[in-house]
Formats: structure tokens, sequence, C-alpha cells
């Protein structure tokens, strides 16, 4: 072998080397696990790019490396799906770009609270969610939708029972809506349509009084109190005069206090004027308030009054004259507590 020979065979090597220790390099950087915490949580909206989702990760795992996955990203040019993501601890480039571009998200829990308005509802779930509050409000009192599903604009307080639901985030308005219509039926179980069938209420009225009780108290343990209290006034043919039923039919800014003047709008969810329940809910009723109609306490209360203890719970009567009572009581305690109503 010449002299020149060598040379050439010696740079072969060595390049070959090179080119060899630079594919072991970047074979470790795509094979090696990208994040170190366990089920690193990012969420990748439309407008995301590979830049700002390898930002989401290395921020949610300071001690990710996002090398090889950057290098593998670029080099297969793959469109990232929005989504809710959790990369396991482990996962390699490789998995993380087929997690991404294939939309292999995970679901979100999706606290639904029992809320006032179509409003609040609105904001509730698109803080949550990849969606945006009139996208939801637009699909909570469009007619024509809610027709299709057994609603009205009115009803749609019916549509949703307030709980956890698991969804994805990326769900659309409508899908959502499908969704939880879906969910409502199935609350209403056996056990739950015989308590209904029991109460002489459909399930739409066994909801309007429970926003009711809801409005009436924020207590649990006064809740079917309450209730049966309603009941009775039901059976008797009685004014239910619940002052949050009036509330809504003023619309608009609450009251401080309800006031005569307030008693005469003439509204059919004025339950001054009109007997029975009004024609829908007037709040997303909660499942503890719905279920403490369905269990309503059976007594001769026709009356009730916030306690003179100001504790938030209240005082019944079966008569009037008791009633009126608890009434003075109560406003005896505003008046040392120097609460003026």
């Amino acid at each position: 072998m010449t002299k020149k020979n060598a040379t050439v065979s010696i740079l072969a090597a060595i390049l070959l080397a090179v080119i060899s220790a630079i594919a072991v390099h970047f074979a470790k950087m795509l094979c090696a696990p990208v994040t170190k915490i366990d089920n690193c949580r990012i969420f990748i909206h439309e407008s995301d790019t590979r830049e700002s989702v390898l930002r989401m990760i290395s921020e949610t795992d300071p001690s990710a490396s996002t090398d090889g996955l950057r290098l593998w990203m670029k080099f297969k040019d793959t469109a990232i799906r929005p989504g809710c993501y959790v990369i396991p601890s482990g996962k390699n480039a490789r998995d993380i770009t087929n997690m991404l571009s294939s939309g292999s998200q995970t679901p979100v829990r999706l606290v639904i609270n029992s809320v006032r308005t179509v409003g609040q509802m609105a904001g509730s779930i698109s803080s949550q969610l990849m969606l945006d509050s009139l996208q939801m409000v637009r699909c909570l009192t469009d007619a024509a939708f809610l027709d299709s599903a057994g609603y009205t604009p009115q009803t749609v307080f019916c549509a949703i029972i307030p709980n956890t639901y698991e969804v994805w985030w990326t769900v659309t308005p409508e899908a959502l809506m499908a969704r939880l219509i879906k969910e409502s039926e199935k609350f209403w179980n056996a056990s739950r349509k015989e308590k209904a069938r029991q109460t002489g209420l459909s399930n739409n009225e066994i909801l309007t009084l429970a926003s009711i009780v809801e409005e009436e108290t924020s207590l649990v343990s006064d809740m079917p109190v309450i209730a049966g209290l309603y009941m009775n006034r039901l059976k008797m043919n009685m004014p239910l005069q619940s002052d949050p039923t009036v509330i809504f039919a003023l619309g608009g800014e609450r009251p401080k206090r309800v006031l005569k003047e307030h008693l005469e709008i003439d509204s059919p969810y004025n339950t001054y004027k009109h007997t029975g329940l009004p024609p829908a809910p007037i709040r997303f009723a909660s499942i503890q308030s719905i279920d403490a109609v369905l269990n309503y306490a059976h007594h001769n209360y026709l009356y009730m009054c916030a306690s003179d203890k100001l504790d938030g719970h209240t005082n019944f009567a079966a008569t009037l004259t008791q009633h009126n009572i608890n009434a003075r009581r109560y406003q005896r305690a505003l008046s040392q507590a120097g609460i003026y109503r």
C-alpha cells in the first residue's frame, strides 16, 4: 500500500468513526426519554407551533431533554393536532411525535357546578376546555339546536346535570351538549324515575322545584324540608310565594331585597301571582337539590323564615301565626346584629 493510499484509508476510517459517533449520538437522542417527571401534561391549541410545544414541555418539566424531539419532529415534518396530552415518563422522541401527530390525547375532567345563568355556565365550561364562551352561549340558546334535542332556551336548565365528566379538551360545543344531554338521561335511572312518579311531578317539574330549593338555601340538610314545604303548597293549590322566582322574573341585576312592588310583576315566574310551579327552572340545579325534592321530607309546614340564629338555617311553621313569630324573631336578631334589611 502506498503512502497516499494509507493516508486515504486512515482519513476514511476517521470519517467513518466520526459518522458512527454522530449516528450513535443522534440515536441516543432519539431513543432517550424526553421527560423526567411522570405524566407531563400539556395543552396544545390550533395556533401552537412545534417550537411552542417544545417550550410547553420544557416549562412543564424543566429537566426535559427536547433536542431529540425537535430533531425528529423536523425530520418527520408532521402536523401536530390540538388537544390535551399527558406524556408518560420514559417516552422518547418518536413516541411523543406519534402521539401528537395522531391526536392521541387524554380526556380532561370537566367540573360543572350549579350556576344561575346560561352565561355563567358557558363561562365555566369554556374556562376548562378549548372552547370560546360565545360559542357555548350560542349552543345553549340556539332554539333550533335545542329543539332537536327536546329542549327550549327556557328548559335548557334541564339539559345539564352539574357533575364531573371526562371529555376531550377539544370537544365542540354541539358534541359536548349531546354528551351532557345523554348524561342527563342516564341520571334519571330507574330509582329516580320511580321517586319522581311518586311525587306526581315530571322530571322537568322536579328540576324546576329543585332550582327553587337551591335558591332558598345552600344548606343540604334544609333542602328536603324546604322541598316538602313546597310540595305541601302544591298539593293545596296554594301559591308557592317564592322570592327567588320573582327575582328571576325581574331579570337583570338581582335586587338586594324583594319589595312589595316587585311582587306585582306580570310573569309566569311570579309565584305570588300564579299557583303551581313556574314554566321552567330558574337556574341549573345541583344533584343535592334534585335528590332533596325526590326525597322530600313529609311534614305539615307551609311557611319558612330565616333562623334568628343567623346561621343560614331556616325556621319552619305550620301556621301563619307561628310564622309571624319566627319572622319577628328574625328581624329582632338582625337589628341586634346591626343588620338592616
